[in-house]
Protein backbone atom coordinates (compact mmCIF):
# COMPACT_ATOMS: atom_id res chain seq x y z
CA UNK A 1 0.00 0.00 0.00
CA UNK A 2 1.18 3.17 -0.72
CA UNK A 3 -1.46 5.74 0.77
CA UNK A 4 1.70 6.88 3.52
CA UNK A 5 2.75 9.56 1.06
CA UNK A 6 1.19 12.69 1.82
CA UNK A 7 -0.63 14.59 -1.05
CA UNK A 8 1.39 17.63 -0.93
CA UNK A 9 4.32 15.70 -1.68
CA UNK A 10 2.61 13.90 -4.22
CA UNK A 11 1.48 16.76 -6.83
CA UNK A 12 2.97 17.23 -10.41
CA UNK A 13 3.60 20.20 -12.45
CA UNK A 14 2.31 20.58 -15.86
CA UNK A 15 5.36 21.51 -17.14
CA UNK A 16 8.44 19.83 -14.92
CA UNK A 17 9.04 17.05 -12.51
CA UNK A 18 8.93 17.93 -9.05
CA UNK A 19 11.40 17.14 -6.03
CA UNK A 20 10.19 17.20 -2.66
CA UNK A 21 12.00 17.14 0.65
CA UNK A 22 10.22 14.45 2.86
CA UNK A 23 13.38 14.10 5.73
CA UNK A 24 16.62 15.56 5.86
CA UNK A 25 19.18 14.43 8.89
CA UNK A 26 20.34 17.89 10.68
CA UNK A 27 23.56 17.17 10.18
CA UNK A 28 22.62 16.47 6.82
CA UNK A 29 24.40 13.00 6.07
CA UNK A 30 21.31 11.88 4.06
CA UNK A 31 17.67 12.50 3.02
CA UNK A 32 14.32 11.28 1.32
CA UNK A 33 13.26 13.05 -1.22
CA UNK A 34 10.32 12.35 -3.54
CA UNK A 35 10.05 12.99 -6.78
CA UNK A 36 6.97 13.16 -8.85
CA UNK A 37 7.06 13.26 -12.74
CA UNK A 38 4.14 14.59 -15.04
CA UNK A 39 3.35 12.36 -18.41
CA UNK A 40 6.34 13.14 -20.92
CA UNK A 41 8.56 14.80 -17.94
CA UNK A 42 12.55 13.88 -17.81
CA UNK A 43 15.42 15.12 -16.24
CA UNK A 44 18.49 16.18 -18.11
CA UNK A 45 21.31 13.68 -17.99
CA UNK A 46 22.96 14.24 -14.45
CA UNK A 47 24.87 13.42 -12.04
CA UNK A 48 24.50 12.84 -8.08
CA UNK A 49 28.20 12.88 -6.51
CA UNK A 50 26.74 11.01 -3.64
CA UNK A 51 25.05 7.46 -3.19
CA UNK A 52 21.45 7.16 -3.75
CA UNK A 53 18.61 4.37 -3.66
CA UNK A 54 15.34 5.12 -6.15
CA UNK A 55 12.12 3.18 -5.60
CA UNK A 56 9.41 3.62 -8.03
CA UNK A 57 6.21 3.49 -5.79
CA UNK A 58 4.12 4.34 -8.55
CA UNK A 59 3.79 4.57 -12.15
CA UNK A 60 6.78 3.38 -13.46
CA UNK A 61 10.28 5.03 -15.04
CA UNK A 62 12.47 4.84 -17.53
CA UNK A 63 16.23 5.05 -16.67
CA UNK A 64 19.31 5.83 -19.32
CA UNK A 65 22.73 5.56 -18.02
CA UNK A 66 25.56 7.39 -19.48
CA UNK A 67 29.57 7.25 -19.60
CA UNK A 68 31.65 9.74 -20.20
CA UNK A 69 33.66 9.52 -22.38
CA UNK A 70 35.74 12.94 -23.73
CA UNK A 71 32.78 13.75 -25.90
CA UNK A 72 28.69 13.48 -25.60
CA UNK A 73 27.06 11.25 -23.04
CA UNK A 74 27.09 7.84 -24.29
CA UNK A 75 24.36 5.98 -23.58
CA UNK A 76 25.42 2.22 -21.74
CA UNK A 77 21.99 0.60 -20.21
CA UNK A 78 17.98 1.26 -20.19
CA UNK A 79 16.20 0.25 -17.65
CA UNK A 80 12.26 0.20 -17.42
CA UNK A 81 11.58 0.33 -13.52
CA UNK A 82 7.48 -0.84 -13.01
CA UNK A 83 6.39 -0.15 -9.50
CA UNK A 84 8.40 -1.57 -6.44
CA UNK A 85 11.99 -1.60 -8.53
CA UNK A 86 15.20 -0.04 -7.22
CA UNK A 87 17.88 1.49 -8.66
CA UNK A 88 21.23 2.37 -7.41
CA UNK A 89 23.60 5.14 -8.11
CA UNK A 90 26.78 6.31 -6.69
CA UNK A 91 30.09 7.64 -8.28
CA UNK A 92 31.36 4.11 -7.66
CA UNK A 93 29.03 2.23 -9.41
CA UNK A 94 27.60 4.39 -12.07
CA UNK A 95 26.30 8.41 -11.38
CA UNK A 96 25.13 9.25 -14.19
CA UNK A 97 21.87 9.03 -16.04
CA UNK A 98 18.67 10.45 -16.84
CA UNK A 99 15.12 9.70 -15.80
CA UNK A 100 11.61 10.00 -17.01
CA UNK A 101 7.87 9.10 -16.87
CA UNK A 102 7.37 5.86 -18.94
CA UNK A 103 3.54 6.52 -18.24
CA UNK A 104 1.88 8.67 -21.30
CA UNK A 105 -1.53 9.33 -19.34
CA UNK A 106 -0.61 10.10 -15.80
CA UNK A 107 1.95 11.18 -13.25
CA UNK A 108 4.46 8.63 -12.04
CA UNK A 109 6.24 8.59 -8.36
CA UNK A 110 9.32 7.63 -6.86
CA UNK A 111 11.00 8.05 -3.55
CA UNK A 112 14.80 8.82 -3.38
CA UNK A 113 17.24 8.44 -0.56
CA UNK A 114 20.38 10.15 -1.19
CA UNK A 115 23.72 10.41 1.04
CA UNK A 116 23.71 13.72 1.87
CA UNK A 117 21.13 17.21 1.34
CA UNK A 118 20.30 16.23 -2.46
CA UNK A 119 18.76 19.38 -2.71
CA UNK A 120 21.54 21.51 -1.30
CA UNK A 121 24.65 19.60 -3.36
CA UNK A 122 26.52 21.11 -6.26
CA UNK A 123 26.03 18.58 -8.82
CA UNK A 124 25.99 18.70 -12.88
CA UNK A 125 23.81 18.17 -15.70
CA UNK A 126 25.73 17.40 -19.43
CA UNK A 127 24.57 18.52 -22.09
CA UNK A 128 23.71 15.42 -24.31
CA UNK A 129 24.74 16.45 -27.97
CA UNK A 130 28.52 18.33 -26.42
CA UNK A 131 29.02 16.27 -22.90
CA UNK A 132 29.50 19.98 -21.70
CA UNK A 133 29.19 19.90 -17.86
CA UNK A 134 26.69 22.27 -16.57
CA UNK A 135 26.66 23.26 -12.42
CA UNK A 136 23.60 23.37 -10.58
CA UNK A 137 21.61 22.80 -7.47
CA UNK A 138 18.26 21.66 -7.66
CA UNK A 139 16.49 22.75 -4.38
CA UNK A 140 12.90 21.55 -3.59
CA UNK A 141 9.26 22.11 -4.11
CA UNK A 142 8.66 22.86 -1.02
CA UNK A 143 10.02 25.20 1.19
CA UNK A 144 9.99 23.83 4.72
CA UNK A 145 9.38 20.66 6.43
CA UNK A 146 7.18 20.52 9.78
CA UNK A 147 8.99 23.12 12.50
CA UNK A 148 12.32 23.62 10.54
CA UNK A 149 12.89 26.23 6.76
CA UNK A 150 14.45 24.44 4.44
CA UNK A 151 17.85 25.64 3.36
CA UNK A 152 17.82 27.93 0.05
CA UNK A 153 20.43 26.60 -2.93
CA UNK A 154 22.63 29.93 -3.45
CA UNK A 155 22.14 28.96 -7.51
CA UNK A 156 19.69 27.29 -9.41
CA UNK A 157 20.00 26.37 -13.15
CA UNK A 158 19.10 23.86 -15.71
CA UNK A 159 18.89 25.02 -19.47
CA UNK A 160 15.40 24.62 -20.56
CA UNK A 161 16.80 22.69 -23.87
CA UNK A 162 18.16 19.85 -21.47
CA UNK A 163 15.21 19.21 -19.28
CA UNK A 164 11.30 19.35 -18.74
Amino acid sequence: MDDWLPDADAQPDPVHYRQYLLHCDPHERFSVVSFVWGPGQRTPIHDHTVWGLVGVLRGAEHSQRYELRGGPPVPTATDHLPVGSVEAVSPRIGDLHAISNALSDRPSISVHVYGGNIGAIRRSVFDPLTGVRKPFISGYANNALPNRPLRKPHYRSCPKTWCS
